[in-house]
């Protein structure tokens, strides 16, 4: 997810009727209630308070009170901020690990955001060879992995790969003409990697492609018969651009019996405020709502717990909130090359508010 796609995002009111909770496709129970926190550190090295029911509080302690066990933390090659580089990932993890909570790599492969409109690859690696490459994904996600291994915080999980819907490390790894083989060969690596590291840490394949079965088919099935091995599918869920709560479920329930594996919704948010709090326009306006749900406390509370139903009655494993820490702290803007200069357009997508308070209605629940 990149904060700033609101080109993406339409202007109607996406209020759908839909099937909140339907019959299960299988009955399930959501074992992973994750929260991706890869801002968290650079809000906290900023002095960020974060409260609940207006007492200061550790944020993890937070999400945790409020049901989340796992959390997310993207990991940059070379960023120019420095945050979310190597570094910067061991440091949270032992923060993490030391709440007994669980973790889940995000490898994007790259020294910015990568997601379905841009994957670029890192500056060292821009001239190598599919080849090369190959050897760069197997190399750095080993020895992230292995960093993370001996300070005492494994992974429980990895992405090889953020919202891959047409490839990764563009151009050498995209997928044209729908030859997966190229991207498939960097997919090996990542996998092979990761179980050399740790055999039980799980890997992800992950896309954006929750709001259509046949894109999710397409994608799936060409890495599959290009012989990918993969332990769970993870898709993101963003109500605005991927659809109704219906056509959720129908996908989820697809691709958990097309591929015999556990599927998770990696990424999830909802506004709870249409105003918002910096000079960088919200990547979500607070006007483009789903589902009849308010941009309030008690509408993003509901719509998160909507997901949540829907993912589990359709047979997921799991839900992670996008960034719900990330509310709007001068120096810790979107931009990694001008991370003071620039604002944050989710302030109005986290649960917490531009005082550090949280939703105190929101829940993960199994």
């Amino acid at each position: 997810m990149k904060p700033s796609l609101r080109a993406m995002v339409t202007t109607a009111v996406l209020a759908v009727a839909v099937v909140l909770n339907p019959a299960p496709a299988q009955a399930a129970s959501l074992t992973m209630l994750g929260a991706d926190v890869s801002s968290l550190q650079r809000s906290l090295d900023l002095g960020a308070k974060y409260y609940q029911n207006g007492t200061a509080a550790d944020p993890y302690d937070i999400l945790k009170s409020a049901g989340a066990n796992y959390m997310r933390l993207r990991v940059w090659n070379n960023p120019a901020s420095g945050y979310n580089n190597k570094a910067k990932v061991l440091q949270q993890a032992k923060a993490i690990k030391a709440k007994g909570l669980k973790l889940l790599i995000d490898f994007h492969y790259s020294d910015t955001w990568a997601d379905p409109g841009k994957q670029y690859p890192p500056a060292a690696w821009a001239s190598h060879s599919l080849t090369q490459l190959q050897t760069d994904v197997y190399n750095y996600t080993y020895d992230v992995c292995n960093s993370l291994k001996a300070q005492g915080t494994t992974p429980d999980s990895v992405q090889i790969g953020n919202e891959i819907n047409v490839g990764m490390l563009w151009p050498r790894g995209q997928v044209v003409n729908s030859d997966f083989a190229p991207l498939a060969s960097l997919l090996k690596q990542g996998y092979n990697a990761t179980k050399a590291c740790n055999s039980s840490t799980q890997v992800m394949i992950h896309t954006a492609d929750a709001d259509s079965m046949s894109n999710a088919r397409w994608f799936y099935d060409g890495i599959k018969n290009a012989g990918v091995t993969w332990d769970v599918t993870a898709l993101s869920y963003y109500c605005m651009w991927h659809g109704t709560l219906a056509n959720l479920y129908n996908v989820i329930a697809d691709v958990k019996s097309r591929y015999g594996k556990p599927v998770v919704i990696a990424e999830t948010a909802y506004q709870f405020t249409t105003a918002d709090a910096d000079s960088t326009a919200n990547s979500i306006p607070g006007t483009v709502l789903c589902d009849g749900q308010p941009a309030s406390w008690t509408g993003q509370a509901t719509q998160f717990a909507y997901v949540q139903n829907t993912a589990r009655n359709a047979g997921a494993i799991g839900v992670f909130y996008w960034e719900p820490t990330w509310y709007a702290v001068k120096g810790n803007g979107w931009d990694p090359a001008n991370i003071n200069g620039t604002g944050d357009g989710w302030d109005n997508m986290a649960t917490f508010d531009w005082t550090g308070n949280v939703n105190p209605n929101l829940r993960w629940t199994a």
